[in-house]
């Protein structure tokens, strides 16, 4: 049964800029540099910059850079459990939880 309403209204960019701002949150708060954090983590100095300006950032490096900043726990976490807003959605979780293949159709 597909959901009626959807009320996550932030976009890709929006949550994009919240994981730049809480990054770079982290970073100052340790007194880290991009610098600094680009020796750590291997992330070159400039991508951090751009991360952080216009929160554009490829998977590896933004795990990279959490890895770094110590938050390997948080990522593992990520997408960890499922999330349901209805009991039916609750039930094809439970059925579909051994699933190695999806299927064509997209529920909502």
């Amino acid at each position: 049964m597909p959901l009626l309403y959807n009320f996550d209204i932030d976009t890709p960019h929006e949550l994009l800029a919240v994981l730049a701002g809480n990054l770079q949150k982290r970073r100052l708060e340790k007194g880290l540099s991009r610098e600094a954090l680009t020796e750590l983590s291997g992330v070159p100095t400039p991508t951090i910059a751009k991360f952080e300006q216009k929160h554009t950032i490829s998977l590896a490096s933004y795990v990279a850079l959490a890895k770094a900043l110590g938050y390997s726990k948080a990522i593992k976490g990520l997408l960890s459990e499922p999330i349901y807003h209805t009991m039916e959605e609750l039930e094809m979780i439970n059925k579909n939880r051994n699933r190695k293949k999806g299927r064509n159709e997209i529920s909502r």
